[in-house]
């Protein structure tokens, strides 16, 4: 279809690996990324730390995260929901690749962090392995399956869920061998800003979302009360430091993190539209990452 971003992709010779790449959107890797420093730092916090499970960990995040990305590109290109759409490259709706080798992509990904995380369960817990098979249902049915859950406005609470609570304490776990409180409390604000990144993903793309009966929660909440509510996830996750500092004190660092927050809200609140939130979604991912690095060296001093 004319002006879809694959074809725009395609015309400028976005092709063999580069295509790949991006349509592995490594943009949204601090989602990934940021958990498992932050877990790792609370497991050096406890006096108690095996890096190579750390590390396995990480190869696991990424693995989830790649391998969603590359699962929602194959459903909603299948679908016709990506057909028009601003953004990154879209693989199967842009004509760049067919539909079955971006599913085996998406299947290859999962695998692969499906071993390194056999391994740590095997290192670790036996319980993990259905941690893992959950975390791939979850990347999987965003926008496949019969009844994908990021077409019902329930993405936001699922990428809290995998990408705060389960990558944070996970990692943690593993690297330790125990469960804290502090873990928990220090995936909520990791949660809310990969939270905060789909929301503003999901504002600049309501009107197509809403032409192709992609039912996101910004779909649901409407334009303004999607601007609202990042600025609201943003605020609270920066704050939420404080909660942090409970244990760890110098956690408050992670209120320094508010500075890089500013710029992304202005944008956000500033009524910035399509093309023009993708700095937006530039700075928040930058923002997750100025903020779980704060927050992880706070709570590893």
């Amino acid at each position: 279809m004319s002006g879809a971003p694959g074809d725009a992709a395609a015309r400028s010779g976005t092709r063999g690996w580069r295509a790949w790449v991006a349509g592995a959107r490594p943009r949204t890797l601090p989602a990934a990324l940021v958990p498992v420093v932050v877990g790792t730092a609370v497991a050096h916090a406890s006096g108690r730390i095996v890096w190579w499970h750390a590390a396995l960990a990480l190869v696991v995040a990424l693995a989830m995260q790649v391998g969603t990305n590359y699962a929602n590109d194959y459903s909603d290109g299948v679908r016709g929901t990506d057909e028009v759409r601003v953004g990154p490259v879209r693989l199967v709706a842009g004509g760049i690749a067919s539909p079955r080798a971006v599913k085996r992509a998406a299947v290859a990904t999962f695998a692969t962090g499906a071993i390194a995380g056999l391994a740590l369960s095997i290192a670790t817990s036996p319980w993990l392995v259905l941690v893992g098979a959950a975390s791939i249902a979850a990347g999987w049915l965003y926008t496949g399956g019969p009844r994908p859950y990021g077409y019902m406005g329930l993405g936001e609470l699922f990428v809290f869920v995998f990408f705060g609570l389960v990558a944070t304490v996970g990692t943690s776990y593993v690297a330790s061998g125990r469960v804290t409180a502090l873990a928990v409390v220090a995936s909520v604000p990791v949660g809310l800003l990969a939270v905060a990144l789909l929301v503003v993903n999901n504002l600049r793309d309501i009107p197509t979302d809403a032409r192709s009966g992609k039912r996101t929660l910004a779909v649901l909440l409407g334009d303004r009360a999607t601007r609202r509510s990042y600025a609201a996830v943003v605020a609270l996750a920066v704050a939420f430091s404080a909660v942090a500092a409970v244990w760890r004190p110098f956690a408050l660092l992670g209120l320094v993190a508010a500075v890089a927050a500013l710029r992304p809200a202005r944008v956000v609140l500033g009524g910035a539209s399509g093309r023009d939130l993708v700095p937006a979604l530039q700075m928040t991912g930058a923002l997750q990452i100025v903020f779980g690095a704060l927050l992880a060296l706070g709570i590893a001093l």
